[in-house]
C-alpha cells in the first residue's frame, strides 16, 4: 500500500500517524509539534517516550523529540526550553510519495506568547519518514519589523537498551560546556562518549556526523544549521526527582540533541533560519 498520513488520538492528544510502504512509521503530536514515535522500516522503536509522560496539556510530554524555541534550557529569562512545546500547532502541509510521508506543522505568535516574548514569528517543523531515515527540520521566520535573537534545539530522546553499554562516536576533540559540573569548559579526549553518571554537555561547533552504537544496532546522527550537540542523561538521582520518568527510565534513554545553544541566532525582520537533524538506522 502507498504511504499514508492519518489523524489519530494519542493518549488524548491529536496527532498524525505517518507510514510508508516499506514499513517505516512515525507519530507527531500537534501539541508542541512533538515527534512521539519513530520506527524505521524493518526495525523497532528508536525514540524514548516515558511511560509516565503526562498528556493533559499542563506540562511538556516527556520523551520523543520536543521543540525548544526561542530559548534552550535555562539560558535566558524565558521559561525553560521556550514557549512552543506546550502549545498547539496547526497542520500546514501533508504529502506522500511512493516511499515517503511528510508533514509540516506551523506555529504563529499568539497574545499569550506575546506576553512572554513580544515578537512576531512563524515556526515550522517538517517531519519526513523514508525507509530507515527520519528528517526533522525546524524553520523560524521573523515576521515582525525589528530584529530578534533566539536559541533552539530538537531535544531528541533516543531509546537505548542499556545506556551504560551505549557508545556515542564522533565528538572526539570537541570543546564542551559541562552543565553537570558547574558549567566548566572541557575538551573531549575519548574516542567515544560513555554514560556512567549524570551527563549534561553542550558540545560546540560540531560539523561531522555522529554514530550511536547500541548493542547490535547503530544509529547515524547528522545535523545541519544547528552548530551544537547536547548529550544528556539525568542518571539515577535526578531521574528519581522527575515525576514523569520511571525510576529506571534513565537506563533506557540518551538525549542527543541538535542545538543552537552557545550563541544566539539573530534574525533581521523578514529573515528566516532553518536547522535539521537526520537520524538513520544502520
Amino acid at each position: 500500500m502507498p504511504a499514508t498520513i492519518e489523524t489519530i488520538d494519542f493518549n488524548g492528544q491529536p496527532a498524525l500517524a505517518l507510514a510508508t510502504q516499506a514499513g517505516s512509521r512515525a507519530v507527531v503530536s500537534l501539541f508542541g509539534a512533538q515527534i512521539l514515535s519513530w520506527i524505521p522500516a524493518g526495525s523497532e522503536e528508536r525514540l524514548y517516550l516515558s511511560p509516565a509522560a503526562v498528556y493533559d496539556g499542563s506540562t511538556p510530554i516527556r520523551g520523543g523529540i520536543p521543540v525548544c524555541f526561542p530559548q534552550f534550557a535555562g539560558l535566558g529569562k524565558l521559561p525553560k526550553h521556550g514557549i512552543v512545546r506546550t502549545r498547539p500547532w496547526v497542520v500546514g502541509e501533508q504529502r506522500t510519495g511512493d516511499d515517503y510521508a511528510l508533514v509540516t506543522l506551523r506555529f504563529t505568535e499568539t497574545d499569550e506568547t506575546w506576553a512572554i516574548w513580544p515578537q512576531n514569528f512563524v515556526a515550522e517543523l517538517t517531519v519526513v519518514v523514508e525507509g530507515e531515515r527520519l528528517d526533522v527540520e525546524l524553520e523560524v521566520e521573523n515576521t515582525g519589523h525589528a530584529p530578534f535573537a533566539f536559541t533552539a534545539a530538537l531535544h531528541t530522546y533516543l531509546r537505548v537498551r542499556e545506556v551504560e553499554n551505549a557508545r556515542l562516536e564522533g565528538l572526539y576533540g570537541h570543546e564542551y560546556r559541562d552543565s553537570a559540573d558547574h558549567n566548566r569548559i572541557r575538551r573531549d579526549s575519548g574516542d567515544m562518549v560513555v554514560v556512567e553518571d549524570e551527563t549534561d554537555r553542550v558540545y560546540h561547533d560540531v560539523k561531522r556526523p555522529l554514530l550511536l552504537r547500541d548493542s547490535n544496532r547503530n544509529l547515524g546522527i547528522n545535523a545541519e544549521g544547528f552548530p551544537d550537540v547536547v548529550v544528556w542523561n539525568p542518571w539515577e538521582e535526578r531521574c528519581a526527582a522527575l515525576a514523569d520518568l520511571p525510576a529506571n527510565g534513565f537506563r533506557h534513554m540518551l538525549c542527543v540533541e541538535a542545538a543552537a545553544a552557545r550563541q544566539r541566532i539573530e534574525l533581521d525582520a523578514g529573515e528566516s533560519w532553518a536547522g535539521r537533524q537526520s537520524l538513520i538506522a544502520l
